[in-house]
């Protein structure tokens, strides 16, 4: 058995470019970055970040497009990929990236965006069983929320949850 799985939590460094293929295929790549913290034998507080390239493909490169801006707060799941390539030096050269398969936006709803729900997450698996579609006056988005595999729980305003709306 094998596994490919890279999961982070992290902000946005760089807005998203999308670009299309030859083939007419979206493609959007950014960039996020990921903190490390950790206590020396000195006893001081020490940070790391990390910054992982992202790959998103299709549907989920327009919808990363669309909606994630630098500094967002944003759950990526995929897989690695390690690409090479001979650079004009002749330096052959290494890019190791996550190539997205779902996304979910962490942040709460903007002030420009009042009606947005929050968390959205995207998929770029068309077969998804919970996805759901988007009102017809928006472009067509799968999303699930973490609500709606719940059985329905609600939270509130404050995002407090009741014990009642619990499913176990």
């Amino acid at each position: 058995m094998n596994l490919n799985k890279a999961m982070i939590i992290g902000n946005v460094t760089r807005d998203p470019e999308v670009r299309q293929t030859a083939s007419g295929a979206s493609v959007a790549t950014f960039s996020v970055a990921t903190n490390f913290f950790w206590n020396d034998p000195a006893g001081t507080r020490q940070e790391r970040v990390e910054f992982h390239n992202i790959v998103a493909w299709r549907k989920l490169a327009e919808i990363c497009g669309q909606y994630l801006r630098k500094g967002s707060k944003v759950y990526i799941e995929g897989r690695l990929q390690t690409r090479d390539w001979v650079g004009k030096d002749g330096i052959k050269r290494y890019s190791t990236e996550i190539i997205a398969e779902n996304m979910i936006m962490l942040d709460r709803p903007s002030g420009n965006n009042p009606g947005a729900r929050q968390p959205f997450q995207a998929s770029s698996a068309n077969n998804d069983p919970y996805a759901q579609k988007a009102p017809e006056a928006e472009p067509v988005i799968n999303y699930d929320e973490p609500s709606d595999l719940a059985g329905g729980f609600e939270t509130g305003a404050d995002d407090e949850i009741k014990v009642e709306n619990i499913p176990f």
